[in-house]
C-alpha cells in the first residue's frame, strides 16, 4: 500500500504521456462572431495590417494587467485590435490563451474585417474602425447554470447577488488608471453554499464608462439568468459572472499584503525625580533586547528538535520504501532502453520523423532493429524528476497493460535525457475520422461497434480489474486511438485519478475535462466515480452512432445537443433516425439499437441509474440481457431557441440571432443565449 500512496501521484504524469500521434486539442471558445457585412480580400493590405496587429498582440501578451490594444497600416487600411485576459490568471494562461486566439480566430473568420472571440481566460477582437477606450455592449452573449435555486431562497439569493453585483462593479470601475478594472468577491449563502462573484472592465474605460457597462450587465441578470446557480453576461467592453463554486483562482481573494508598520523609536531613558540613577560604564538593558536575544534562540532550538525528529522519521520511512521498491520494481532494468538504439531508431531524432510535440516534450517515430515500430517521447528537461523516481514510475506504469490501452515498451535514462519508448499507433485518433464527412465513411457500422468494445474492455479493466481502481475524467473521441486494425486504445490519462481499493466517490474542488462530456454532479460538484466515467462514455457511444460531435452540435430537429436530439428520437420511437446517414446502408438493427439505449442509460442524471461498465460491456456481448428503461437524460432541454439558427457548441455560427445552447465551459453547465 505505501508504494502505491507513493506512486498515485506520480502515476498519472506518466499515464498523460500516451502517444500523440493525434494533433494536441485546442480549447474551445465560449462563442465567436464574424460580421458579414465586411470582408476583405485575401492577401490584401489589409490582411497584411491585420497579420501585424495579430502577431503584436501576441507579443504583448504577458504584461501586468492582461490587456493590450494596438492598430496596424493606414486607412483604408487600418485595422484596431485589443485582448482583455481575466483578472486572476497568470501571465503565462495569459500568454498561452491570446496566443491560441490569434491563430484560432483567422481559421474561423478568414476574411471578415469584424471579429471577436471570448474563451473562458480571455477574450480577443479586431475592426477595421477604432474602438479603443469605447465602451461596447455589442455583440452581447448570456450563459447561466442549468441548475436553480430553491425556490424559498431565491430571494434571498438574488438579494445577496444585486448587493454583491454592485459592490463589486464599484470597486473595479474606481480602480486606478494603469491597473485592472477587475474584481472579485467570496459570499456565505448558507452554511454549506457559498456566492461567488466576478466583474471586470477593459482597463482603457474610464470610471463612468466601466460602472455604466457593468450595471448594464447586472440589470441583464434577472431576465437571462434569475433564479439560477450561476450565469454570465460578455460584452466586448465588461463582464460578470457568479457561480455557487470556486470558478477562479482563489488567489484572487486575497488582500494585498498590509503596509510594514513604521519603526516607533524606543523612549528615552527617564529622567528627572523616581528616575533610578545608572552606574556610569554600565548601561541597563532593556525588554525589548532581551526578547531579541532570547527569541532567536528558542527558534533556533525548537527548530533543530524538529530537524531531528524528521531525519530520524525520514530514515526509517526510506527504509521501509526501500523494502516496497524492491518488491515492487523487479522489471525496471528490463524495460531499459539505451540511447544509442533510440537515436538509431528515430535517426537521431530526426525533424522528417517528428510525431508531434506537447507540453511534457517531443514525439518521434522510430523503429527498432526488430522491425518494431515505437513512438518515442523526449520529457523536457523543465520535468523535474529524479533518476530514481522516473525509474520508479515507469516500472509501475508498465503493469498497466492492457489491449486496448496504449502500451509503454520501455524508457532510456542517459544523462539528462528521460525518454519514454510507447508502441506506435499509426491511426491517429477516432475524431480524427468520426467528425469529418470524407473519412467517416472508413468507419463502418461494424467497425464502429468494435471500437465501443474495444472502450468498454479498457475501462472495465481500469475501473476494476487493474491493480488500481483509475478513474479516467476525459473520455473522449480524441483519446481515443485507433492502431492499425482499427482496435481502440484508451490514452491520456493526464486527468485521471486513482481510488482505493473501497473507495467509490472522490471531490475535487478543480473541475478538468472537456465541455460536453462531463456528467452534472462533477461539473457542478465536484463529485467522481466509476459513474462520472460512465457519463462521458455514454456521450462517447452516441457521438459514434451519430458521428456528430456533442460540443460541436448543429441544431437539428428544435433541439440544440447531440442527448436532446437522441431522447427525443427515443421518446418519439424513432431512434434509428439519429444513425450517421454514411450507415444507413448496411447496419445491425438490432446493435445500434442497444448501443442507443446503452448510451442514454449512460447518461442518466441520477449516478446510480447508470450502470457500471461491467455490465455495459455485458449488455455488448450478450443479447440475452435485458435493459432497462432509460430516464430522462442529464442536460435534456426544452428547446427555446429559434430552428433556423445553427449552433456549434459554445461556438456559435456568425449570426447573432437569439438562440439556447447548453455546453460545459471549464467548471459550470450553462445554457448560452447569444444575442
Amino acid at each position: 500500500m505505501s508504494s502505491i500512496v507513493r506512486f498515485s501521484t506520480i502515476l498519472l504524469f506518466l499515464l498523460s504521456l500516451s502517444i500523440i500521434v493525434k494533433a494536441q486539442q485546442p480549447r474551445e471558445p465560449l462563442y465567436y462572431v464574424c460580421s458579414n457585412t465586411t470582408a476583405f480580400t485575401p492577401n490584401s493590405t489589409y490582411q497584411t495590417n491585420l497579420n501585424k496587429l495579430l502577431s503584436s498582440l501576441s507579443n504583448n501578451a504577458n504584461n501586468s494587467i492582461g490587456f493590450f490594444n494596438i492598430s496596424s497600416g493606414q486607412q483604408p487600411d487600418d485595422v484596431y485590435g485589443s485582448f482583455l485576459c481575466r483578472g486572476d490568471v497568470s501571465t503565462d494562461v495569459c500568454q498561452d490563451c491570446v496566443t491560441f486566439a490569434t491563430q484560432d480566430i483567422v481559421k474561423r473568420c478568414p476574411i471578415e474585417k469584424v471579429a471577436i472571440v471570448w474563451y473562458d481566460e480571455c477574450l480577443l477582437r479586431y475592426e477595421n474602425q477604432s474602438f479603443i477606450s469605447t465602451m461596447d455592449q455589442t455583440p452581447e452573449l448570456y450563459m447561466w447554470n442549468t441548475q436553480n435555486i430553491s425556490t424559498s431562497d431565491q430571494v434571498r439569493f438574488n438579494g445577496l447577488l444585486a448587493s454583491t453585483m454592485n459592490n463589486l462593479a464599484t470597486e473595479a470601475s474606481t480602480a486606478a488608471s494603469g491597473e485592472k478594472k477587475f474584481a472579485v468577491k467570496e459570499d456565505s449563502f448558507t452554511s454549506f453554499q457559498k456566492l461567488y462573484s466576478l466583474v471586470q472592465c477593459t482597463p482603457d474605460l474610464s470610471t463612468s464608462d466601466c460602472g455604466q457597462c457593468l450595471q448594464t450587465a447586472i440589470s441583464n441578470l434577472p431576465s437571462c439568468c434569475g433564479g439560477k446557480q450561476g450565469g454570465r453576461v460578455l460584452y466586448p467592453s465588461c463582464n460578470i459572472r457568479y457561480e455557487v463554486y470556486l470558478f477562479f483562482n482563489a488567489t484572487a481573494l486575497e488582500p494585498p499584503p498590509p503596509a510594514p508598520s513604521p519603526v516607533v523609536p524606543l523612549p528615552p531613558p527617564p529622567t528627572g525625580l523616581g528616575a533610578k540613577p545608572q552606574i556610569e560604564g554600565k548601561r541597563g538593558i532593556s525588554t525589548v533586547t532581551i526578547i531579541a536575544i532570547v527569541a532567536p534562540i528558542a527558534v533556533a532550538t525548537v527548530l533543530f528538535s524538529l530537524g531531528c525528529c524528521y531525519l530520524r522519521r525520514r530514515k526509517k520511512y526510506e527504509a521501509v520504501q526501500e523494502d516496497d521498491a524492491r518488491n515492487e520494481i523487479t522489471t525496471a532494468e528490463s524495460l531499459q532502453i539505451d540511447l544509442n538504439t533510440i537515436e538509431v531508431a528515430t535517426n537521431k531524432f530526426s525533424a522528417d520523423n517528428k510525431l508531434g510535440e506537447g507540453g511534457f516534450g517531443e514525439v518521434y517515430k522510430g523503429t527498432l532493429p526488430n522491425g518494431q515500430e515505437i513512438a518515442v517521447k523526449k520529457l523536457s528537461r523543465s520535468s523535474g524528476q529524479g533518476a530514481e523516481e522516473f525509474k520508479n514510475e515507469v516500472a509501475l506504469l508498465a503493469k498497466l497493460q492492457h489491449r486496448n490501452l496504449v502500451r509503454l515498451l520501455g524508457f532510456c535514462l542517459e544523462g539528462a535525457e528521460k525518454i519514454l519508448v510507447y508502441e506506435f499507433v499509426p491511426n491517429k485518433s477516432l475524431d480524427y475520422f468520426l467528425f469529418d464527412p470524407e473519412k467517416q465513411a472508413q468507419l463502418d457500422w461494424s467497425r464502429r461497434y468494435k471500437i465501443i468494445g474495444g472502450i468498454a474492455r479498457g475501462i472495465v479493466y481500469l475501473h476494476e480489474d487493474s491493480r488500481l481502481r483509475i478513474i479516467h475524467r476525459d473520455l473522449k473521441a480524441s483519446n481515443i486511438l485507433l492502431d492499425r486494425n482499427m482496435n481502440s486504445k484508451i490514452s491520456d490519462f493526464g486527468m485521471a485519478r486513482i481510488f482505493g481499493v473501497d473507495q467509490t466517490q472522490g471531490n475535487t474542488s478543480r473541475i478538468v475535462g472537456t465541455y460536453g462530456y462531463m456528467s452534472p454532479e462533477y461539473a457542478m460538484h465536484g463529485q467522481f466515480s466509476v459513474k462520472s466515467d460512465m457519463y462521458s462514455f455514454g456521450i462517447l457511444v452516441l457521438e459514434i452512432i451519430s458521428g456528430k460531435k456533442n460540443s460541436s452540435f448543429y441544431q437539428i430537429d428544435g433541439v440544440d445537443d447531440l442527448v436532446s436530439y437522441v431522447w427525443k428520437h427515443w421518446r418519439d420511437g424513432t431512434p434509428i433516425d439519429v444513425l450517421d446517414p454514411v450507415l444507413k446502408d448496411s447496419y445491425s438493427r438490432n446493435e445500434v439499437l442497444r448501443c442507443i439505449q446503452i448510451g442514454l442509460l449512460c447518461v442518466q442524471e441520477d449516478p446510480t441509474d447508470r450502470p457500471t461498465m461491467a455490465t455495459v460491456a455485458l449488455m455488448l456481448n450478450s443479447f440475452s440481457v435485458t435493459l432497462p428503461v432509460p430516464q430522462r437524460p442529464a442536460f435534456f432541454l426544452h428547446s427555446r431557441s429559434e430552428p433556423t439558427m445553427p449552433m456549434k457548441g459554445l461556438e456559435s455560427d456568425k449570426s447573432t440571432t437569439k438562440s439556447i445552447q447548453w455546453s460545459v465551459d471549464e467548471e459550470s453547465i450553462t445554457e448560452v443565449y447569444p444575442r
